[in-house]
C-alpha cells in the first residue's frame, strides 16, 4: 500500500434479510463479493474487505484471503465503528465506501470523489444524486478523523446502517455532494436488495461483462428502454426501508 493508493472499504455481511447472503450469489466466475473485489482492483481501487466478527461472516474472511485482499472484522451492527476501527487498523487517512450491494460501481466516480475530498478540504463527499436514487455508481469518501468523531458520539451497539443520518449530526462537518459527470437520463436501479435486482444485474453482466464501464452500461439501458422495468418497481420499497431504518 502506498500513500497515493485509493482505499475502498468493501462493506459486506452475510446477514442480509431481504435477500439472504446476497454477496455470495453466483456472478460470473465467482460470486458478487469476488466480483466487487476484482472490479475494484481493475479500476485502481485497493479493496479492504470490511465485515463483522459474527461467525456467519467467516466465509467472507475466507473469500478475502483466497482473493489476496486485506480484510478487517468489526462490529456487526455499528457500521461506523467498523469503518473507524478498520481505517485506524490500516493507518488510513481517508477512504471510500464500496458497498458490496453495488456491483457496477463507477471507478472513475470513486476517484473523482476522493480527489474532491482531498482538494476541497472536505470531511465527507456524498454520492451523486442519481447514485443515491438507486443508480449505485459511487459511495462516500470520508476522512478517518470525521468517522472517528461520528463513532465517538454514539453508543457502541447503535445500528448505523443509515450512516449519513449520524454523520449529518456532527457539528461543523464539511460536506459536498459529488457533481454529476454522467447523469443518467433514465430510471435505473443497480443496487442489490431484492431477487429482481439480481435478475437485472446478472443480465447486465451477461450482456456487458463484469468490467463494463458506466458509459457502456448507460448505453445498454438507452438502447433497451424497457430494461429498467425488471426491478424499478422495487425502488419505492427500498427507499421506504431506508427511511424506516433512519426512524
Amino acid at each position: 500500500m502506498t500513500d497515493k493508493s485509493i482505499f475502498g472499504l468493501v462493506t459486506v455481511r452475510t446477514s442480509s434479510t431481504r435477500l439472504p447472503a446476497k454477496c455470495l450469489l453466483p456472478f460470473g466466475d465467482g460470486n458478487v463479493l469476488i466480483h466487487v473485489i476484482r472490479r475494484a482492483r481493475a479500476f485502481g481501487i485497493e479493496p479492504i474487505v470490511c465485515t463483522s466478527v459474527d461467525p456467519s461472516d467467516n466465509i467472507i474472511e475466507k473469500i478475502a484471503i483466497d482473493e489476496g485482499a486485506q480484510y478487517f472484522r468489526g462490529s456487526l451492527r455499528n457500521k461506523l465503528k467498523r469503518w473507524s476501527d478498520c481505517a485506524t487498523h490500516f493507518g488510513l487517512a481517508a477512504f471510500h465506501t464500496v458497498d458490496a450491494d453495488d456491483p457496477f460501481f463507477d471507478g472513475d466516480e470513486i476517484k473523482a470523489s476522493m480527489h474532491l475530498l482531498a482538494g476541497g478540504y472536505y470531511d465527507m463527499v456524498c454520492p451523486t444524486i442519481s447514485s443515491s436514487a438507486g443508480g449505485a455508481s459511487v459511495g462516500y469518501s470520508l476522512t478517518t478523523e470525521i468517522v472517528n468523531r461520528a463513532s465517538d458520539l454514539i453508543p457502541v451497539e447503535t445500528d448505523t446502517e443509515m450512516m449519513w443520518y449520524h454523520m449529518e449530526k456532527i457539528p461543523n462537518i464539511r460536506t459536498q455532494v459529488l457533481p454529476e459527470d454522467r447523469p443518467l437520463p433514465f430510471k435505473v436501479r443497480l443496487t442489490l436488495d431484492y431477487e429482481e435486482d439480481y435478475w437485472l444485474l446478472e443480465l447486465v453482466r451477461r450482456i456487458s461483462g463484469n468490467l463494463a464501464t458506466r458509459q457502456e452500461i448507460n448505453h445498454l439501458f438507452l438502447t433497451n428502454p424497457d430494461l429498467y422495468k425488471i426491478n424499478w418497481f422495487r425502488n419505492e420499497d427500498w427507499q421506504a426501508g431506508q427511511l424506516s431504518k433512519k426512524l
